[in-house]
């Protein structure tokens, strides 16, 4: 059973470089396979190749793996913690404070200052990324000090999702607000790229999702013991409620940090669990945790390519695209389980 896991595990490793690499040849300019390599080794004979690779499609590759990873991570921090499949990485609201911090930044900045963040260049993205990490974090804190006075999930589940909702009807009366290019730059930010990430921003994010990842791994053994329950859990020694609050920080900061850079990217965190979990045929963390991380990675890749395609004008929306391949996934996994129950 070891080697079999070990064995599924090298085979993912080894689809996220065969789509890494396939994410590096879709363009819309052609650049052979051989000249890429030449690139990526440091020959720089062909400008024009050379920032292609450099600056747009290798940043893409990067961005869209450790996001893709952290959100699947985060996910199965959620379902984990609050014991339910549909549980996400937006599931207590941590996104929607992500997008009510840009919406202030975007849909405000123009009547205050006069002239929109969101226009003023490299200056507008930084106040967007710094405002979305804001926004995510004053959420997770208030969460981190709800988790500490309630003891359900179920009740702390449900000030998640109100929270959600009284940040969106905020941004809904900043849109009614806000004139309308602002709202076409607010809107074309929540659809998701994995583009708007480059140069030392990439290397920024790429840097922080390196650590934060592994040291999610750190909560492998909180979370086993999670899964047998909160009363069993307690019975054993765990402190359930700063485990919880540990989760929960956990998947919070991941989510904070790749709304921040690439916006709300639905569906990832939702799918690529059960999706690790059908493969692997396990609900140990210390298995479940890389696998989902490296399924995260592959599938964004996926989605990524495909949301690039030759016959696409520009690029399609991530969030688009996530959803058409993660719904079926789920569809998938959910009939896979029904047919697993009715043969037993």
């Amino acid at each position: 059973m070891v080697c079999l896991s070990k064995g599924r595990l090298l085979v993912l490793v080894a689809a996220i470089v065969v789509m890494a690499i396939v994410n590096l040849l879709i363009g819309s300019v052609k650049i052979p396979v051989a000249d890429i390599c030449r690139i990526l080794m440091g020959d720089d004979s062909h400008e024009i190749w050379t920032n292609i690779i450099w600056k747009s499609r290798l940043p893409q590759v990067l961005t869209a793996m450790m996001a893709g990873a952290g959100l699947a991570v985060s996910g199965l921090q959620m379902q984990t913690v609050f014991r339910n499949p549909l549980a996400g990485p937006s599931v207590l609201g941590i996104s929607n404070g992500s997008a009510l911090g840009v919406a202030f930044v975007v849909l405000l900045s123009g009547k205050i200052g006069g002239v929109a963040l969101s226009r003023l260049g490299y200056l507008g993205d930084a106040a967007m990324s710094v405002a979305a990490i804001g926004g995510a974090l004053a959420v997770m804190l208030l969460i981190v000090w709800m988790s500490q006075k309630v003891n359900g999930n179920v009740t702390l589940l449900i000030i998640g999702v109100m929270i959600g909702y009284l940040a969106n009807a905020i941004i809904g009366v900043l849109k009614f607000l806000a004139p309308e290019e602002d709202v076409k730059s607010f809107v074309v930010w929540g659809l998701g790229s994995f583009s708007r990430v480059s140069g030392d921003e990439m290397t920024l994010f790429v840097v922080l999702m390196a650590i934060l990842i592994p040291l999610s791994f750190l909560l492998v053994k909180p979370m086993n013991i999670l899964l047998l329950g909160e009363r069993y859990a307690a019975n054993l020694g765990l402190n359930v409620k700063r485990a919880r609050m540990l989760v929960i920080v956990s998947s919070g900061i991941l989510v904070a940090i790749v709304t921040a850079y690439c916006g709300p990217i639905m569906f990832i965190g939702l799918a690529v669990p059960h999706l690790a979990r059908a493969i692997f045929r396990s609900s140990d963390h210390r298995l479940l945790m890389p696998a989902t991380a490296l399924c995260g990675a592959l599938l964004a890749l996926l989605c990524n390519f495909i949301a690039r395609m030759p016959g696409f004008e520009g690029a399609l929306p991530v969030n688009s695209v996530t959803a058409l391949v993660g719904a079926p996934v789920i569809a998938a996994v959910i009939f896979g389980r029904r047919r697993d129950e009715i043969r037993e």
